[in-house]
C-alpha cells in the first residue's frame, strides 16, 4: 500500500519558517498544519508570533488559534488534532505540511509514536504535582534527573506536565521514558516524507531572536499579558507558561523591572533555539537547509525544498 505524503518543515525559532512555509504551500497546492505549542491557543498572538491572517496568504492553517488558554495541550492531544486535520487535508486532495519548532510534537506524528497509558491510576500524578506544588519545578525536575538523565536534558523544568510524565512512565514501568521514545522512533514512518530543517548562523539568529522580542514588545506583549489576566488566566496553566509571558507576568506581579523580563525572555529564547536545534541533529533522514548557504536568497531556497518534495514525494506518488 501506498504511503501518504507528508511534508515537515521545521528549525529554531525566528529562523524563518513562517514565510518559506507559505511559499512551498502556494507552489505544490499545500495546506498546513501548525506544530507550535503556542499558537494553538486564542488571544496569544504577540508573544507566540503567530501568523496573521494576511500573512496566510489564503492558505489553509490547522492547529492555530483553536484552544482557550486554559485548555489542555500536550504532545497525545497535538497528535491527535495533527491527524484529524490530516483527514481533511488528504481528502482534499492536497498535501500536509507540518510547520513549527516543536521536535517532539513533529517526532510524534512522523513516526506515530505510542503514548498509552500503562493504566489509568492517575494517583502518582497527583501526587507529583503536589510535590511540585510544594518543592517547586527545580526540585521536581532533578528528580527526573537522577532516574532518567537524558531526559531531563530535553525537557525544560518549567514543562511540570512533561516532567510529571516522564517520571510517572518511569516509575509504572521502570524502563526510562527518554529510551521508549528512542525505541519508538526506530519505528519506521508510516508516511513518505521529506524533512526540512531550516537553519541559520548562531549570530544572526541571535540577532533575529533579539530583534523579534524588541518588535514584540512594540506590538503591545504587555498588553495582550493584561488582557489575558483581566480574563482570568493565570501562571498555573501550561499556556501561561509560554516564553514571553511568564517573563511578563512577573513584571506585571511586580516580581522584576520590564528590563529584567526583556533581558529574561531574550536569553532565554536564545537557550531554546540552541535546545531546538540539537534535538533536530539528533533526528534522522532530515535534510538541513542553511540559509547562509543560499545567500539568504529565499527564492533558491524553496527551489532546494521543491526539487527534493519532486524528487521524494511527487515522483514515488506517482509511481
Amino acid at each position: 500500500m501506498q504511503k501518504q505524503p507528508l511534508i515537515i518543515l521545521t528549525g529554531p525559532t525566528a529562523v524563518g519558517k513562517t514565510k518559506a512555509s507559505i511559499g512551498l504551500a502556494k507552489a505544490i497546492g499545500g495546506e498546513i498544519i501548525s506544530a507550535d505549542s503556542m499558537q494553538v491557543y486564542k488571544y496569544m498572538d504577540i508573544g507566540s508570533a503567530k501568523i496573521r491572517p494576511e500573512e496566510m496568504q489564503h492558505v489553509p492553517h490547522y492547529l492555530v488559534d483553536e484552544l482557550e488558554p486554559d485548555d489542555e495541550f500536550h504532545v497525545v492531544r497535538f497528535q491527535q488534532m495533527a491527524k484529524e486535520a490530516m483527514k481533511k487535508i488528504y481528502a482534499a486532495g492536497h498535501i500536509p505540511i507540518v510547520v513549527g519548532g516543536t521536535g517532539f510534537y513533529i517526532q510524534a506524528l512522523l513516526y506515530d509514536i505510542d503514548f498509552t497509558d500503562n493504566d489509568n491510576d492517575t494517583s502518582l500524578r497527583a501526587e507529583l504535582e503536589s510535590f511540585a506544588k510544594e518543592h517547586g519545578a527545580e526540585a521536581l525536575h532533578e528528580k527526573l534527573r537522577e532516574v532518567d538523565q537524558k531526559s531531563a536534558e530535553t525537557i525544560h523544568a518549567n514543562n511540570i506536565k512533561r516532567v510529571i510524565r516522564a517520571l510517572e512512565f518511569y516509575q509504572k514501568t521502570g524502563m526510562k521514558i527518554s529510551e521508549h521514545n528512542e525505541t519508538e522512533r526506530q519505528k519506521e514512518s508510516p508516511y513518505q516524507f521529506v524533512y526540512f530543517v531550516l537553519n541559520d548562523d548562531r549570530k544572526n539568529l541571535y540577532r533575529r531572536i533579539d530583534l523579534r522580542v524588541d518588535q514584540m514588545i512594540e506590538e503591545g506583549l504587555v498588553a495582550e499579558v493584561q488582557a489575558l489576566k483581566a480574563r482570568g488566566y493565570d501562571r498555573s496553566m501550561v499556556s501561561m507558561q509560554g516564553l514571553g509571558y511568564k517573563e511578563i507576568l512577573d513584571y506585571l506581579d511586580g516580581a522584576c523591572t520590564l528590563e529584567d523580563a526583556i533581558y529574561k525572555i531574550k536569553r532565554d529564547t536564545r537557550h531554546f533555539a540552541k535546545r531546538q536545534i540539537t534535538w533536530f541533529k539528533r533526528e534522522k533522514h532530515v535534510t538541513w537547509i542553511n540559509k547562509k548557504d543560499y545567500n539568504y536568497d529565499e527564492d533558491k531556497i524553496l527551489e532546494v525544498m521543491l526539487e527534493s518534495v519532486k524528487k521524494d514525494i511527487l515522483e514515488e506518488q506517482s509511481c
